[in-house]
Parts: C-alpha cells; structure tokens; sequence
C-alpha cells in the first residue's frame, strides 16, 4: 500500500478512535495474562528437597517438606516414627538425613550461617549437644509457647535440660529425646577377683580401690590401672570429667549471661590438684604412657573407667569378652546434695527454616513418650540398647535395665555448662590438664590460661 494512503487513514478520526479502543484493551488484556502468570507460577512452584537440607512449601496443595539431619540413628531407625508422623499430618514429608560425626558440628554451623546471611539451604529440624547453644542460639528459632509451654517443658524434662536449652533471653531452643552422662565403667572380672561387690559411693572410697585395684611391676610402671584418672592426652572424656568436678565441687562455671567463665578460684585449683594427682606420684593409679583408656578396658587392664553409657557400644564391639557393668559417678561425702554431669543431645530447628510451626510439631512429637518408648525399641533392634530416655516419667522404665539403669539413677541431678563452642573449650581443658601433668605447670598458671582462652572465644561467638 502506498505510504500517504496509509498515513492519511492513520490520520482519519474515526481510524485514530478505533485504534485508540483497541490498543487500551490490549494494554488490559496483557496486564491480566501477567497476573495469570505470575498466580500460577507461584501455585505450581513443587516442592525441591534434598538431605542438604532445601524446603520448599506448595501452596495450592498445602505441601510441606521438613528436612531433618540426624547422627546416631540409622535411617531404618527413624522410618517408622517418620512415617506415623507423616500420617498423622496429610501434606507434610519428612526427610531424614543421618550425617557423619566427625565433621558435623562444623557442617552444621557453616550452614546455618549460610542460610542466616544469604540465600542457601539448611535443614529444618537438626541435632545440638547440650552444651553449644551460645555459640548456635543466633540460628535457632525459639520453641513457640503454642507447641509446648514453659511449664510443661519444665515437668517433662530434666532440670539439665531446662538449663541447658534456655538462653539467656528466657527462651528454650531445643528438646531432647534422649538423655545421656558420664558414669562409672567398671570390669566385672577384676572386681570378682578383688573381693569387690560395687562401685563405691564417695570418692574417698573411690580412690582407696582405685588404688588396690592397681597393679605395678617391679619398676613401679603400671601393668594394670585402678582408674583412668589424672591425664588427658589418653583419657576420651577427660575435659568432661573435669567440668563435672567442678560443678561437684559447687563452682559455677559460667555466669548467668553466658559471657564469662570463672575457672582460676581456690575451689577450682582444688579440683585440678584432685584430678591430676591419680596420675602423679607413688599413688599413681594412670600414666600418660598408658594406651588410651578405652584400650586398656578393652584388653581387660583397667578396673574402671568415667564415660557416657554410649562407650559401651565401642565395648561390646571391640571386646565382646569383657564383663562389664555402668554405675552412678562417686559423690563428694561433705556435699548434701547429688550432682552428676550430663552429655546428650536435643532437636533444634532452624531460625530460617520457612516451616518453623510444623518443625517444632515434628520435634516435639519425637519426645513424645509413645514416640520415645518406639525409638528405643527400633534402636535395640541394631545395637545392644537404645537412647535413654528424656521423659521424667519414662524413668522407672530405665530402671534395672543393664546399660541404662545408671543414667536414670543420676539424670535428676545431672547438670552441665553452656560452652558454646564445645570442640575448642575441651581442647583447652585438655591442654590445662596436660600442661600440670607433663610440663610441671602450676594449676593456677594453667587455670588462669584456660579462663582466658575460653573467655576470648566465647566473647567471639557471642557477637
């Protein structure tokens, strides 16, 4: 068509009135296919979920995915309680993830600063140790009052674990459905051949046995020890033992902000002089040329040995021949109180997870006593006993059992210390204990530096 032809219909009113109708529904029209759009991108956004943790919710369907890393238990462990959960809530999949223990405390802590500062991924529902929430509490999403009062927290669970998930906002941060301390290991065997009934009750008596118990070949090198006290560098819960003393001995350890430790008092130097003498002088009843603890028991060379009720998977494995028996830790005689110390594990739920309500459902719902009682009975199924149970009123359920009867006897009294990073404080403990024993460092010089230390890096995980 020639070009003034069109431009002069272009230029006609009545043209000019069509065209100006029809490009104003257009513009309608292509705003409405826009919001379409947009809708129905939205509604069909699927879930994507993988075991490093990615939840995604669809909100046409209700769809919720829970990603959840577990450490001890096998994933045939967890299906079943998974599964009823997942039935009992349409909509809602749990996808567990059980992670190697070795790296995890690093891996988890990576990702939840990850997903803290950015976009990445984390799982919803993981697993904390007692002692790590000042170094975590940033990450962590606060147990909601709708799920579970303060009070009923409190009559459910043991003081430890009240203490040991409260931050110091007030506000509680995990739930545990297992429950775990050191206690007494002790060769059965070596006890019959002494004329030894138990484990006894007080630490005078405590040592006196240790001390009969330990045998020294001419040159005086212990050929089999009493206990595995006194050192560090062979000792798996040396660190632990130690802070358990501490606390026995009334030391609060931590103040109420979870900022400063107070380690170097005269109660404290006490404690390590305590400590580290079983492995000095005449009396000595452990070396730190000794092969590590768990060794000797298991080569049937140590009489006793302090660790969780867990170690007696590593004995029953590795020395299936060995008789033993779990008894309460010894008590301080001038003491009119218990005090045991408490190592486990509860359930935390990401700050970030955009299925906070639903996590905590699921997390509750694990400590729920019919869930725990199940949980105990798939774990016996693979290993010798199952975790030992959070719930005040399950206790009389652990009582008498061989590996667990011990924890239920303490777990009342049990109590513990916010470290915050847990891998670091241990090592400076260890390093304290060391430095008396092998370099002749005076234990106020050792303390004062182990206070520091700690100090120094609680102060950085604080920020």
């Amino acid at each position: 068509m020639d070009t003034s032809r069109i431009k002069e219909i272009l230029q006609d009113p009545k043209t000019r009135k069509i065209l100006l109708i029809a490009g104003g529904s257009l513009v309608v029209i292509l705003m409405i296919l826009i919001v379409v759009a947009l809708v129905s991108s939205k509604n069909n956004n699927t879930p994507t979920n993988t075991s490093e943790g990615t939840t995604t919710n669809n909100g046409t369907s209700g769809q919720i995915t829970i990603n959840y890393w577990g450490l001890w238990e096998p994933e045939g462990v967890m299906s079943g309680v998974i599964k009823d959960f997942e039935n009992a809530n349409p909509g809602v999949t749990v996808l567990y993830s059980q992670q190697r223990f070795s790296t995890y405390e690093s891996r988890i802590y990576t990702r939840l600063q990850q997903a803290y500062n950015s976009t990445e991924p984390a799982p919803d529902v993981f697993r904390i140790h007692n002692t790590w929430l000042p170094k975590f509490r940033k990450y962590l999403a606060p147990l909601p009052s709708t799920i579970m009062t303060k009070d009923e927290y409190a009559s459910t669970f043991y003081p430890t674990a009240v203490e040991d998930f409260t931050g110091k906002d007030g506000l509680i941060y995990a739930i545990p459905w297992e429950i775990d301390g050191l206690a007494v290991f002790y060769n059965k065997k070596i006890f019959e051949d002494a004329g030894v009934t138990e484990v006894p009750k007080d630490w005078d008596s405590f040592f006196e046995l240790a001390t009969k118990l330990t045998t020294k070949d001419s040159s005086g090198k212990i050929i089999q020890s009493g206990v595995a006290l006194g050192t560090s560098t062979n000792i798996k819960h040396a660190s632990e033992i130690l802070s358990f003393l501490f606390l026995q001995e009334g030391m609060q350890i931590i103040d109420s902000t979870k900022t400063t430790v107070t380690l170097n008092t005269a109660k404290g130097q006490k404690v390590l002089n305590q400590y580290t003498n079983f492995a000095m002088g005449d009396t000595a009843t452990w070396s730190s040329t000794l092969r590590s603890d768990l060794e000797m028991f298991f080569a049937g060379k140590l009489a006793m040995m302090i660790a969780p009720s867990w170690r007696a998977f590593d004995i029953i494995d590795a020395a299936p021949q060995i008789e033993f028996g779990i008894a309460p830790l010894p008590q301080l005689k001038a003491n009119d109180y218990e005090i045991y110390y408490s190592t486990y594990w509860g359930d935390a739920v990401n700050s970030t997870s955009p299925n906070k309500e639903m996590a905590w459902k699921f997390v509750k719902y694990l400590s729920e006593k019919e869930t725990e009682q199940k949980l105990y009975s798939a774990s016996s199924t693979v290993r010798a006993f199952g975790e030992p149970y959070s719930r005040v009123d399950l206790r009389d359920q652990m009582i008498g059992k061989p590996y667990v009867s011990a924890i239920a006897e303490m777990a009342p009294y049990m109590k513990s210390w916010q470290m915050g990073d847990e891998s670091y404080v241990k090592s400076v403990l260890n390093d304290a204990i060391t430095s008396v024993v092998e370099n002749g460092k005076e234990v106020s010089t050792a303390l004062k530096n182990a206070e520091s230390a700690i100090n120094s890096r609680l102060a950085q995980t604080n920020k």
